[in-house]
């Protein structure tokens, strides 16, 4: 089936999903969760396929975002089980007005319609994607990555047995076979079959769909995210927030990217966070930390002298930018030139210092004495995301069901003319 095929079948079964009730998306979202569970096998059989095919081709850390396991697939499962349990986003009324004439004003949120997502190669997209989606009562169609599309689908096999099962149109989920730049292109051009197009994936997929697409674009962003360690940091606090942020799964955009140390206090806590980041991980047998350093911090503690892109790069990988600053009004400056607005955090004891650098700092999450890599769907309470708007229309943060709405203004009359 061509990419202009499947969209259209995805077009037709549009308003069948917009009518569909509350119970019925969640039989159909609980079936899906069940179906991943029950062919957990041929999904995993899958995945050594496209494994096999890109060890080798890409770094050992995107690896881990491609391989799935049983639990992961459980994850995947529990993950839209959640959807499922959340309310309904569709037919909420968000704001009522009564006019003097009698007019009676309602906004409704309504489905967006066909809702299409081009990502990359992390398959557990695929059923977070799709949940969202038909749980907001619109279509789905899927555009992945190559090294991701055996898995991708297994899984959409999976969830549209699922979906038929519960007497929903399993056309209202589509996965695009061609994985070449041409149907990503198809995509962005496909004026009147996709009502959003949002891409999920590194700083070029992002930079080309808002840069050239027909169609309205939800950005998600990259994360060049900030941990901004204040002289008034309990250091102990810090080490366990940039340990977390940066190496609990480097490969996703809310990992940390670069820290900032208040002069103060760097020459006691940049040696603390070169044997933690490098020395202890290494005994631990784990990945150790690059450290990419500016001459401040370069004076401190041995370690790569950050090169000119360094505090503008997104590593996804076992590497961190250091910058020693004078002030906090510095760091927030910095973050201001480097950061692209998806998540920054202070660590310190000093609560206006927080509440400055939480007011100033223009990012979709900024943290106070926590890690960045809660900045997810699941973590916020949204069951699981479509990814992370760094965009300030129409949404910002995680983007979880309510954000997958649109609206339109319902009028009630009694004969009034104007």
């Amino acid at each position: 089936m061509t990419t202009q095929e499947l969209l259209q079948k995805a077009k037709a079964s549009k308003a069948a999903m917009a009518l569909a009730d509350t119970d019925r998306k969640n039989r159909a979202l609980l079936a899906m969760a069940d179906a991943l569970i029950a062919r957990a096998d041929p999904i995993l059989a899958a995945n050594a396929l496209d494994m096999e095919a890109a060890r080798g081709t890409i770094s050992e850390v995107m690896l881990d975002r491609l391989a799935l396991n049983e639990n992961r697939i459980a994850g995947m499962a529990q993950g839209v089980r959640e959807v499922a349990d959340l309310p309904d986003p569709v037919g909420v009324v968000l704001n009522r007005v009564d006019r003097p004439n009698g007019l009676v004003i309602q906004r409704v949120s309504v489905p967006m319609g066909v809702i299409a997502i081009i990502y990359e190669s992390r398959p557990n997209v695929t059923s977070d994607a799709a949940a969202l989606a038909l749980k907001a009562g619109s279509a789905c169609v899927l555009r992945c990555g190559k090294e991701a599309h055996h898995s991708a689908a297994a899984i959409v096999a999976a969830l549209k047995d699922g979906l038929s099962s519960a007497g929903l149109p399993s056309e209202a989920l589509q996965l695009v076979k061609d994985t070449t730049r041409q149907s990503a292109g198809e995509l962005m051009a496909a004026r009147g079959l996709v009502d959003l197009l949002i891409p999920r994936g590194g700083a070029g997929l992002i930079r080309a769909c808002v840069d050239n697409a027909a169609v309205p674009v939800l950005e998600t962003g990259t994360g060049i995210c900030h941990i901004y360690v204040d002289q008034w940091a309990n250091q102990t606090m810090a080490l366990d927030i940039v340990e977390n942020a940066k190496c609990s799964r480097p490969s996703v955009c809310n990992a940390a990217e670069v820290c900032l140390v208040h002069r103060a206090i760097a020459e006691e806590f940049l040696p603390k966070l070169r044997r933690r980041l490098t020395e202890d991980r290494a005994a631990a047998g784990l990945p150790p930390v690059e450290l990419r350093l500016d001459r401040s911090a370069a004076a401190v503690i041995p370690g790569t002298p950050a090169g000119e892109r360094d505090f503008d790069t997104e590593f996804l990988d076992y590497i961190l930018a250091v910058k020693v600053v004078d002030s906090l009004e510095n760091a927030v400056d910095h973050i201001a030139a480097h950061s692209t607005g998806h998540s920054d955090a202070i660590v310190t004891g000093d609560e206006r210092a927080a509440h400055a650098f939480q007011q100033r700092v223009d990012s979709a999450a900024v943290y106070w004495n926590a890690s960045t890599r809660f900045t997810d769907g699941g973590e916020f309470g949204l069951g699981c995301e479509m990814g992370i708007s760094t965009q300030k229309l129409h949404a910002r943060g995680p983007l979880g069901l309510a954000e997958l709405c649109s609206y339109k203004t319902i009028i009630r009359g009694s004969g009034q003319i104007r």
